[in-house]
């Protein structure tokens, strides 16, 4: 009896403040609201509403007929386009050139779907391509928290996936790229997540799922595949030291395997040499080792744009002009090591500032707010990466390795070749991750700190901290 009068004197107490202009307060609806915060339905919802508001933001402005066209004259846009007049896997550059192998087939082949359901070169295949990044850009908050929540808890989940829901890259990029970034960084979060899973797992059909896993992964990102004997290794490792048990490992690396002897044998009949996955490195060391790097940006140099390189590729075939790119390239590393250093702490510094080489500059002279915040969240982020590191190193987890050798591994193709927010943005989930780390450490022991500081009016004796 006394509780409903409480109650009913609680009620009439906020129906007094909504007649006096005070909203009331409804603390069931906060709790709610709460809850709902940290929940990953809601933050997957919330990874997905900020990206579609942000491409429509961009589309508003900009003339249909413009976006229907001009993000799709890249290499990806370029084959699809290929594959999708009948002429197969073939011509990168917007002009028939021939048979390639200059990417793997997975994202040509989605965009060439989408050019047979919506139209070549048109809005709706812009806006259908859009919106397959920015799915695959919202879904991979699901791994981010799973990782997160095996590596350190549901509060480390939480502050993961809330980082990766609002990371400007991640926002941007699926609509400004019309690549397999966000494809990638969905398929890298994945791996990952399936990796600390399987470490303690027997389960035939696992293993099975993570080798397919694994080759769709090679088949859409080779680059990946630098971690692959990494965490596979890891993963064998735990295996033995747990029941002597390889064959989950041996398989998952079989069946990845497998999944790439049709492209690479195809790639064979085409051009009656081994290229087991793509054969654009040899230009990507070349762009970024060269003697007129660091007074032109490399773009001009790539044969998309440079009718010089463009006609040496078609004149050497593109096997022949890639391997004499990688001779060109090495030839100038081992030529100029002063300079090669240089140019390596350049591309490092590009790599973790999200693109800028100078940061100071670009952030004191950038035409925007909205490039500052931009440049500042992604040193934010590479600060936290490099704190989360150490702490998850020092902390013991039998998880340590897997996450960390992710972003100390992968961006070492970037460090010798060619630095870009899009090269990085595979791993940018697990950057994210490691910052949550830092991000928990710095509020828990903000929090002690706030307790050791507490004084009791009853106990002068706690004013002293305790030990």
């Amino acid at each position: 009896m006394e509780q409903r009068l409480s109650g009913q004197q609680s009620d009439a107490r906020e129906g007094r403040a909504g007649e006096r202009g005070n909203p009331p307060y409804h603390p069931r609806l906060v709790r709610k609201l709460k809850r709902a915060a940290v929940s990953l339905p809601f933050i997957l919802l919330a990874a997905l509403l900020v990206r579609l508001i942000a491409a429509w933001g961009y589309t508003h402005v900009r003339p249909s007929h413009a976006l229907g066209i001009i993000p799709f004259l890249f290499e990806p846009g370029n084959i699809a386009y290929a594959l999708a007049t009948g002429h197969g896997f073939s011509s990168p550059f917007r002009i028939p050139t021939g048979p390639t192998a200059w990417m793997t087939p997975v994202y040509p082949l989605l965009l060439a779907g989408i050019f047979h359901v919506f139209g070549i070169y048109t809005y709706g295949s812009f806006v259908a391509a859009a919106f397959c990044n920015i799915l695959f850009s919202a879904l991979a908050t699901i791994p981010i928290f799973f990782i997160g929540q095996r590596l350190g808890g549901r509060a480390l989940a939480i502050t993961a996936a809330w980082l990766w829901a609002v990371f400007p890259n991640a926002i941007v990029m699926p609509y400004r790229a019309i690549w397999d970034a966000s494809l990638s960084a969905l398929l890298a979060s994945g791996i990952l997540w399936a990796t600390l899973a399987l470490a303690e797992s027997k389960r035939w059909r696992g293993w099975w799922a993570y080798g397919v896993l694994w080759g769709f992964t090679l088949m859409t990102n080779p680059t990946l595949g630098a971690l692959l004997p990494l965490l596979l290794a890891w993963i064998a490792w735990r295996r033995w030291k747990q029941s002597h048990w390889l064959v989950g490992p041996l398989l998952a690396i079989a069946i990845a395997g497998l999944c790439c002897v049709p492209w690479t044998v195809r790639n064979y009949r085409t051009f009656h040499t081994l290229v087991p996955l793509r054969s654009v490195l040899g230009l990507q060391l070349w762009m970024g080792n060269n003697d007129q790097v660091g007074h032109r940006w490399p773009g001009v140099l790539h044969p998309i744009t440079n009718s010089a390189e463009r006609a040496e590729y078609i004149r050497m075939g593109e096997i022949a002009y890639m391997h004499h790119k990688r001779d060109e390239a090495l030839h100038f590393i081992t030529s100029h090591p002063a300079k090669e250093v240089r140019l390596i702490a350049i591309r490092f510094v590009a790599t973790w500032t999200g693109g800028s080489e100078r940061p100071i500059r670009d952030f004191l002279f950038a035409y925007s707010w909205w490039l500052r915040f931009v440049l500042l969240f992604n040193l934010f982020a590479a600060a936290g990466t490099a704190l989360g590191i150490v702490l998850l190193n020092r902390s013991g987890s039998p998880y340590a390795f897997p996450v960390v050798v992710v972003p100390v591994v992968y961006p070492l193709i970037s460090y010798v070749s060619l630095a870009s927010p899009r090269y990085r943005h595979p791993i940018d989930p697990v950057i994210l991750l490691l910052t949550a780390v830092s991000v928990l450490w710095v509020f828990q022991s903000r929090q002690k700190i706030g307790m050791r500081g507490q004084r009791s009016p009853a106990s002068p004796q706690a004013a002293a901290p305790s030990m």
